[in-house]
């Protein structure tokens, strides 16, 4: 550093994490493994666009997939943004969509002071659709219909397409009879569930271009934190908001999204991975930043999570590393019961202090633990 040049906060960023915040036109994909300090590198850089490069804070919107994320996120962008960050909309896909449906949805049919119903209240509803239909819940329960209604929405199927893809099937027919009569019923309540609110407002944008060109223009820079567990629905929603015109009439895509395909795991759940495995060919001149080094782990725990993921067929090639220390070896234990496994894992957090140790598990085996 230069004798006397006051030490900015850009000066803390590695070159990759630098290259990301600076890179202020066109489309930016950052394939941040873990550790690779992501959420900073998002925060400086809605710093940067509104401190070097004049962007309103109200031109910005960050995405992030859940409350808790939308909430780290905002202490950290009021914190270095200070002045003006409040009119930076820092929030979740579904938070997002509500406060737009809350203005425009009157452009669809529904009433600006739409209830939006909770699992709870779509189970009630589902009971009272299926008992409308004959339909006999013992064969086809609930949870199944409004499963299968839910991935319809996550891929932007209404009830008419649903019916046309059923066919003949005669379970796929009554899911597509109750989506229809649940959603007329929604409806004539005035009210949405939780995957409406996505599909909605894709549907608003679709077909109101005032409601979209408004949008397009008050969000001049959007950010997409964990794009790999994006869906078809939330994609279509960013491509549509992020397609805007500039003052020459081009599209400039200032879309920045944060992601890394190796660490998408929640399929499951209607995430699509070709959403960024394919992101370069939906949006033309996408600059590609590895976000490389690993600032959590140590470098036992790094090369060996390498030599896993490796494996995987489709991805971007990356090599991740760390400037940490190598740390113990990681061990491998075959377990025949989860009464082995347990009184392991006891052994080894009463030799430690147990708020140092963290236990992941695929299933509910947790809930037993403490009768160890």
């Amino acid at each position: 550093r230069q004798a006397g040049r006051k030490m900015s906060i850009y000066d803390t960023l590695n070159p990759e994490q630098k290259e990301a915040v600076l890179h202020d036109k066109g489309p930016l994909l950052i394939l941040a493994g873990a550790g690779s300090g992501k959420t900073r590198v998002l925060t400086h850089r809605i710093a940067y666009l509104i401190e070097h490069r004049n962007v309103n804070p109200w031109n910005i919107l960050a995405i992030t997939f859940t409350n808790k994320a939308a909430k780290e996120m905002r202490e950290r962008v009021d914190q270095i943004v200070g002045y003006g960050a409040d009119d930076i909309w820092v929030s979740t896909f579904h938070s997002t969509c509500v406060r737009i449906l809350r203005r425009f949805i009157d452009r669809i049919g529904y009433e600006r002071s739409f209830t939006i119903y909770d699992t709870d209240d779509q189970k009630a509803l589902m009971r009272e659709v299926c008992k409308s239909l004959n339909i006999d819940t013992k064969r086809i329960p609930e949870k199944n219909i409004l499963g299968a209604i839910s991935r319809a929405k996550d891929e932007l199927i209404s009830p008419e397409e649903f019916d046309k893809r059923a066919g003949s099937d005669y379970i796929q027919k009554k899911y597509a009879m109750a989506y229809k009569e649940y959603q007329k019923r929604l409806k004539s309540s005035n009210a949405l569930d939780f995957d409406d609110l996505i599909f909605r407002t894709v549907e608003l944008f679709t077909l109101d271009k005032e409601a979209l060109t408004y949008y397009q223009n008050r969000f001049r820079y959007i950010m997409v934190d964990e794009y790999q567990d994006t869906n078809t629905a939330q994609f279509k929603l960013i491509h549509l908001l992020a397609s805007g015109l500039n003052e020459y009439g081009e599209k400039e895509y200032n879309l920045c999204v944060v992601g890394d395909d190796d660490q998408s795991i929640y399929k499951f759940r209607g995430a699509n991975i070709q959403n960024i495995l394919s992101f370069e060919k939906a949006f033309p001149n996408t600059k590609v930043i590895k976000l490389e080094q690993n600032y959590r782990s140590t470098k036992n725990i790094v090369d060996l999570a390498g030599k896993f993921i490796i494996r995987n067929q489709k991805r971007y090639a990356k090599q991740h590393y760390t400037l940490n220390d190598i740390g113990p070896r990681p061990v491998c234990r075959v377990f025949f019961n989860d009464r082995e496994l347990l009184e392991f894992i006891y052994a080894k957090i009463s030799r430690k202090d147990s708020g140092s140790c963290g236990i992941l598990f695929r299933n509910g085996i947790s809930a037993i633990l403490p009768a160890v």
